[in-house]
């Protein structure tokens, strides 16, 4: 009874009725699925040569690179899936925000907003697991951000530290989160298919009825083939002739306690986020900012509640308002790379203005251009 009820699942899966005119963008959730299961493998085969210790964990990592048979490659790959990851998250959910499939699928966007909060909080515990320069001063600084909280802040830094420094204990609690994470986001993303199985996959129309539909297999699951096919030769491609494109120098250098580096910065997916914290002076204000950069995504949803009918993504307010948040998301990942110094703060605060205040005037233009036209 058991394997007839999994055959019968598969099948189901295999026959899902998927909309005839979805093109590539909709392959990078099952790229997205690939990329994860590549990271957990890479992260296990790691983990058995990694050493938790802070007198020895850059030692580990040199060991992985130098005498494990094959241990540079799994790193590289582990280390630069990461980035390609975030990668492709960003394009899907670019794809989301221009086809607007927020507005049809409430509980599959919100699911999916989820693990792209707790995919980036796994990748920042990853990145101080290496114990370089930048690894360590790049979690004293983020980890500090948590003392702006108001009456326990101090006391929350002083629990994530293990003491009154990030030291030993703080390198054991970003190992054990860092290797449970990864697992509840593929909770989450499973969660995230079945959602999304429920209503069936959106399209440019966005129409969600079943007419002019086609079984999953064989023609989504022949393009997602493609799609794992040139995903893999890029990682690869990078891994093999620039393994080191997204390492900070900094991070070639064990971690030293009393050598500040002269500028610190996160990984290239956070950088846009850094470029808002660093944009307000205060630095509650900052904080407060950093997390609503993320969390009022949550908020896409209840465009829905008040946009017209005519605002499709096709009309102009809809391409207007996509390009120029894409704009200024590229343009404040640049900036996060930037010394904070003139002309870089004030372009900040601009963008950061511009990023948060988007959605509002899409909202406010859409249903002004809907009474006139």
């Amino acid at each position: 009874m058991y394997l007839m009820k999994k055959i019968r699942e598969m099948e189901s899966l295999l026959s899902l009725p998927s909309p005839v005119n979805i093109s590539i963008w909709w392959n990078f959730g099952s790229m997205l699925g690939l990329m994860l299961g590549l990271q957990i493998l890479t992260g296990i085969i790691l983990s058995l040569h990694y050493t938790a210790d802070m007198w020895n964990t850059f030692n580990s990592i040199v060991h992985i690179m130098r005498d494990v048979p094959g241990g540079w490659f799994f790193r590289m790959l582990h280390a630069n899936g990461a980035s390609m990851f975030f990668l492709l998250m960003y394009f899907h959910m670019g794809r989301g925000i221009y086809y607007q499939s927020y507005l049809t699928q409430h509980r599959t966007w919100l699911i999916g907003v989820s693990i792209f909060l707790l995919s980036m909080a796994t990748a920042f515990l990853g990145y101080v697991l290496p114990w370089g320069q930048m690894s360590y001063w790049g979690a004293t600084v983020i980890t500090n951000l948590f003392s702006a909280v108001p009456y326990f802040g101090e006391t929350l830094v002083s629990w994530i530290w293990g003491g009154f420094s990030v030291n030993q204990a703080t390198l054991n609690r970003f190992y054990s989160f860092h290797f449970l994470l990864p697992f509840l986001v593929g909770i989450m993303s499973l969660l995230h298919l079945v959602f999304l199985h429920d209503k069936g996959s959106t399209n440019p129309l966005g129409n969600l009825s079943h007419v002019s539909k086609v079984p999953f297999h064989p023609y989504f699951s022949w393009k997602d083939l493609v799609g794992f096919s040139i995903m893999i030769f890029l990682v690869m491609y990078v891994v093999f002739f620039y393994p080191n494109f997204f390492t900070d120098p900094e991070n070639f250098m064990e971690a030293n306690s009393m050598v500040t580096p002269v500028h610190i910065q996160p990984e290239w997916y956070f950088l846009f986020a850094y470029a808002i914290l660093r944009s307000v002076p205060s630095k509650l204000g900052g904080v407060m900012a950093l997390a609503a950069s993320v969390l009022y995504l949550y908020a896409f949803p209840l465009l829905a509640y008040y946009l017209p009918k005519s605002a499709t993504s096709f009309s102009i307010i809809s391409q207007l308002f996509f390009w120029v948040y894409v704009v200024a998301f590229i343009l404040l990942t640049w900036l996060g790379a930037c010394p904070v110094e003139q002309p870089f703060v004030m372009l900040s605060q601009v963008l950061t203005f511009v990023y948060f205040l988007t959605p509002l005037f899409y909202m406010l233009s859409s249903a002004v251009w809907s009474k006139f036209y």
